[in-house]
């Protein structure tokens, strides 16, 4: 069984949490990447992907507010709503990554990464030995995979 440490990208492109956006589209599209860990005196902080960026483009979704005897009731996360202006509003990484990252270990195996990509709706998986980034799994390293065990 093929794990992390057999498809995973060492050669990492990370990003600072003050890098602005403009730069970052850029990267993604220079180096044909869809992700990236954001680091910060080499510790891991999160990962900014592409999906990131659209967000920025993205209609704001408002809830909808129902009226009753004087009282009003909010249908929907309104904390969503504060997330996703900051998100649009966004002028550097440290404005639009994600904070929680989903992380695997260098012997992960193939089909736990495939299903954490899946259910988590992630594209980009640190790779995290002894607290260090050593490589990142990404979906086109999933699908190069397929190759391999060919």
């Amino acid at each position: 069984m093929l794990t992390a440490k057999d498809i995973m990208t060492t050669d990492v492109i990370s990003v600072p949490p003050d890098m602005p956006v403009e730069k970052l589209a850029a990267l993604f599209f220079e180096h044909k990447i869809g992700g990236a860990p954001v680091m910060e005196d080499g510790k891991l902080l999160g990962v900014v992907t592409e999906s990131d960026l659209i967000d920025q483009n993205k209609n704001l979704h408002i809830p909808t507010v129902i009226n009753i005897l004087d009282a009003v009731f909010v249908l929907g996360n309104p904390n969503k709503m504060d997330q996703e202006f900051k998100k649009m509003a966004g002028r550097t990484v440290r404005d639009i990554f994600s904070r929680h990252s989903v992380t695997v270990s260098e012997d992960t195996p193939l089909n736990e990464m495939a299903t954490l990509m899946a259910e988590k709706h992630v594209h980009t998986l640190p790779v995290v030995t002894a607290g260090r980034l050593v490589g990142v799994v990404g979906k086109s390293d999933l699908i190069k995979s397929i190759i391999m065990k060919r």
